[in-house]
């Protein structure tokens, strides 16, 4: 008998990780990046928001976004650059560390919202979903790096990683876990989640980025206990695994407080627009409210002037004729 050999017997990695004078590891940031403002531009425009405003606030987001994840990684894996610190620099090899880059990034970008007087937590839940499709492109990176992959596995979409870039003590595996796919495919899902709660408007203004947070320490816990790099430990755990469960647990909290606070039923459509757009349907109220002035130009609203119909309006102030 035939012997069924599997579709799919690992994942090979790529010979190459530049394209000329490209670093693939960057180009995959910098589609993640184009990908997020563009999403997010669209979300702001169809909240009656000005897309030129997300343009503003990537000038000084991503920059500080990027810078923020180096800092974050060097600092947690400190060793690895101690006998090279100029090594810290070589950002194309590599190496950047999420949760510093949300922080820098969400921080320069408050500062561009305050110095334009921009509504706050309307755009938080604009960006969030974008943050995670840039997290899910940039990822590729990793693949093309050969690096930050998790440990051995015979799983039929095992990774193929080369001998030198593996770490010593699994010298003779030939694959690995790919976490970064993991992760992606993780990041894309919430994602998708995201965009549908706030159609749906199921949390309340301001509340949908904590839920992004949530969600990538959700992943980023799971994806962290199967990396086999070298990594800082606390108590001999992970930093990264450590920092996942703190901030989860804060965001969880910040999420279940908002929620029982602000509850979703009793909110008006327009807190989910933009000011302008929130203007607007003011205007049209009020236009609608003028609509129902009479005809004669008295200025009465339907609620204001007697019906005519003599069943006893009588006007303020005055008593109802005898009889």
């Amino acid at each position: 008998m035939p012997v069924l050999t599997p579709a799919l017997a690992s994942i090979p990695s790529p010979s190459f990780n530049t394209v000329g004078p490209f670093h693939l590891y960057g180009l995959c940031i910098a589609l993640g990046v184009l990908a997020a403002v563009t999403l997010s531009a669209k979300r702001w425009e169809d909240r009656g928001g000005d897309p030129d405003d997300i343009y503003s606030i990537a000038i000084w987001a991503v920059p500080a976004g990027v810078i923020g994840a180096r800092i974050y990684h060097v600092a947690t894996d400190w060793k690895t650059y101690q006998h090279d610190w100029l090594g810290a620099f070589k950002i194309t090899q590599g190496g950047l560390g999420i949760p510093g880059g949300i922080f820098f990034g969400v921080l320069a970008g408050y500062a561009v919202v305050k110095i334009r007087k921009l509504p706050v937590l309307p755009l938080l839940d604009v960006v969030a979903p974008a943050l995670p499709l840039a997290q899910a492109i940039g990822r590729f990176g990793n693949y093309f790096n050969q690096e930050v992959f998790g440990r051995p596995t015979s799983l039929p979409w095992g990774l193929e990683i080369e001998p030198q870039y593996r770490p010593p003590r699994y010298v003779d595996e030939p694959t690995f876990h790919p976490t970064f796919l993991y992760e992606g495919l993780w990041n894309v899902a919430l994602c998708l989640l995201l965009i549908r709660l706030d159609r749906k408007r199921k949390v309340p203004p301001g509340q949908l980025f904590t839920l992004y947070v949530l969600g990538y320490a959700i992943g980023r816990l799971w994806v962290e206990s199967l990396r086999s790099d070298p990594a800082s430990l606390i108590l001999g755990i992970r930093i990264n695994i450590w920092m996942s469960v703190i901030v989860g647990l804060i965001a969880f909290v910040v999420l279940m407080v908002n929620l029982r606070r602000t509850p979703v039923a009793d909110l008006p459509p327009s807190a989910w627009l933009a000011p302008e757009a929130e203007a607007e349907t003011a205007d049209d109220e009020s236009a609608f409210a003028e609509e129902t002035v009479d005809e004669d130009g008295s200025g009465q609203t339907d609620d204001d002037a007697g019906d005519g119909d003599g069943d006893g309006d009588v006007p303020v102030g005055e008593d109802p004729p005898a009889g």
